[in-house]
């Protein structure tokens, strides 16, 4: 059941990278028994959490908590996933704003993401023999969970990003999820190896 199948990539859990064996098998069956086929499209590497703690502060429980989720995790579940990605299929990535500009906080984060828009790069290169295509988006401040909801649900935050922004407020997914949407598109086949941010103009 489709229903079945979105419960367990749900629960995922990318810190475990023993885990990623099993549940390609699992989407594997998944592709067979609900879709009768034996690959997949599209792969949008979407999850991470995020540390806002200073760089003299920063743990390295906290760091390798970062790297693991966002470097680790991205490079073994696309890697685990690769056989059952479709030639000419397209591999999505997410990045931060905070790759381009510094705010206090966030050097571990942000290097991780660095970490993932050059490992795009390099997908890019590896994988263009299949057609397959690798970019990376790069959102500005939106109003998710992220942070416990730092961004939607503090006004001093909501108000501090919005200022920094040329059009006057912070993102929603709404903004992004089009952005996503037109890299996977079929006739978007000519984008490949780049960094998109999506910020409405984020400290220009």
């Amino acid at each position: 059941m489709k229903s079945n199948f979105y419960a367990s990539l749900s629960n995922l859990c990318v810190r475990n990278i023993a885990s990623f064996a099993s549940f390609a098998n699992t989407v594997r069956s998944a592709l067979q028994s609900t879709w009768d086929r034996p690959t997949f499209n599209h792969l949008v590497n979407n999850a991470g959490h995020g540390e806002m703690v200073d760089f003299a502060e920063t743990t390295e429980a906290q760091f390798d908590s970062l790297f693991n989720v966002h470097v680790k995790g991205v490079f073994f579940l696309t890697q685990a996933l690769l056989p059952l990605l479709a030639d000419g299929g397209r591999i999505v990535n997410f990045s931060t704003g905070l790759t381009r500009v510094s705010y206090p906080g966030f050097s571990a984060y942000s290097a991780a993401k660095g970490a993932v828009e050059i490992l795009t790069i390099y997908m890019a290169k590896e994988l263009g023999h299949r057609g397959i295509t690798a970019n990376t988006i790069a959102p500005g401040a939106i109003e998710t969970d992220f942070l416990g909801g730092s961004v939607r649900d503090i006004p001093a935050y909501n108000d501090a990003f919005a200022s920094m922004t040329a059009l006057g407020r912070v993102g929603v997914p709404e903004d992004i999820g089009p952005v996503v949407a037109n890299l996977l598109g079929s006739d978007n086949r000519w984008v490949n190896a780049q960094r998109i941010e999506v910020s409405g103009g984020q400290n220009i």
